[in-house]
């Protein structure tokens, strides 16, 4: 079976080489900066995800200067102690080995906020869940991510912050959301795992135990496809 509007094969397969070596990076950068054509064409990639109501909430800010950086880096360092009480015994001692951040060791940080008000106080297909504009920004993180993997750019996702004192280092207006603090630069390696599933904190869920069919844990209907789920091996 074939289909006019499929990419070519090789096309195909870069698509999904790019999903299933994409990593959240922390501790492998380099500190080579990234070329402004390069950057553009991230940027252009995130710039195109969809929005809903094409409102586009997104805003870039590129971050390249030591002293914030240096701020930034003092706000994730107290979360992240913080954060570390939460986890007991080897749990606890395993969470204070993991590197969780390359705010200082990336040669560009990248925020990405989402405008709550861009587009008016009616968007269009926003007016029964008004998280569609941050639904819609985290789909503008995921097209550079994967962009970025493509390019060889490593990225980290910076969670571990208090989003209300990054606003202020940033001086974001009130009516825009620090969505992602992220960490840009070439890396030595992508690793082949996950960081995370690497050290043992948690491991890929198997894909067949999460899908339901018309209904929540009811069984697929189509046996083919609940046979090829099956055959399936997390990357």
């Amino acid at each position: 079976m074939s289909f006019d509007h499929a990419f070519p094969q090789a096309q195909r397969d870069a698509v999904y080489r790019a999903i299933h070596e994409r990593r959240d990076v922390r501790a492998q950068f380099l500190p080579d900066p990234v070329p402004p054509e390069v950057l553009v064409r991230l940027l252009e990639a995130a710039h195109h995800a969809p929005s809903v109501g094409f409102m586009q909430p997104w805003d870039f800010l590129l971050i390249d200067s030591l002293e914030v950086r240096r701020r930034v880096h003092a706000i994730f360092e107290r979360e992240n102690a913080r954060a570390a009480g939460n986890h007991d015994g080897e749990r606890g001692q395993l969470y204070r080995r993991l590197k969780l951040e390359g705010i200082l060791e990336s040669p560009l940080n990248l925020c990405i906020t989402c405008d709550r008000a861009r587009g008016g106080e009616h968007v269009l297909g926003r007016s029964s869940i008004v998280d569609m504009d941050l639904f819609s920004t985290c789909l503008a993180v995921q097209n550079l991510w994967l962009a970025a993997r493509a390019e060889g750019i490593g990225v980290g996702w910076v969670s571990i912050l208090d989003q209300d004192e990054l606003a202020q280092v940033l001086g974001l207006p009130e009516r825009v959301y620090p969505l992602a603090y992220l960490c840009l630069g070439y890396v030595s390696e992508f690793l082949e795992q996950p960081e995370l599933a690497r050290q043992g904190w948690r491991q890929r869920l198997p894909l067949a135990e999460l899908v339901h069919g018309n209904g929540w844990g009811h069984a697929l209907t189509d046996s083919a496809l609940q046979e090829a789920l099956g055959e399936m091996t997390p990357p």
